[in-house]
């Protein structure tokens, strides 16, 4: 896969899975997706199951609030190559394009993002439960959006970029 960059806003998305636990042990996983260009992370779904059905549903909250992709980069999970993903896929007109298996740097976007994430977040916090997860790591996500400056970006904060790029395309 050898795509060019993503130059405008929705052109391109990239999406993961991050998994970590709680202090009870309970493993939770994380839906992650990340805009190629502006590198917004429009959302982390944080739950203890996170199937093709439910993905569906977070595409579409994504969607309704800032349209749909041209397509989204994932890799080979169950997830992701199962039929509700695909349904979704045709309905919408959103192409899907799958990295080669054991070559994740095909991801980068999302991958660069998910080390950040678990740098900057799973690794310094303590989740007592799943909703002290979802706070902490959606108060992550608001101050990575919102705060934190990007060199790939000039140095603007993702918000601020996505903003900048509306301007010069309206």
């Amino acid at each position: 896969m050898t795509n060019p960059a993503a130059s405008r806003p929705n052109q391109r998305w990239s999406m993961d899975f991050v998994s970590d636990c709680v202090s009870t042990g309970t493993v939770i996983r994380m839906l992650t997706v990340v805009d190629d260009c502006t590198r917004e992370c429009p959302v982390i779904e944080v739950d203890i199951s996170l199937g093709g059905s439910r993905v569906r549903r977070v595409l579409d909250r994504i969607a309704s609030e800032r349209g749909l992709p041209e397509a989204i980069v994932v890799d080979n999970g169950p997830e992701f190559r199962g039929r509700a993903l695909a349904a979704w896929s045709a309905e919408r007109r959103v192409r899907l394009e799958f990295i080669q298996p054991g070559k994740p740097v095909q991801n980068a976007f999302v991958e660069s993002f998910n080390g950040r994430l678990r740098d900057q977040c799973l690794n310094v916090n303590w989740f007592t439960s799943l909703g002290d997860a979802r706070r902490k790591i959606g108060s992550w996500r608001r101050d990575y959006n919102e705060q934190r400056p990007h060199s790939s970006l000039a140095y603007m904060a993702p918000v601020e970029f996505a903003r900048t790029r509306a301007e010069i395309e309206a």
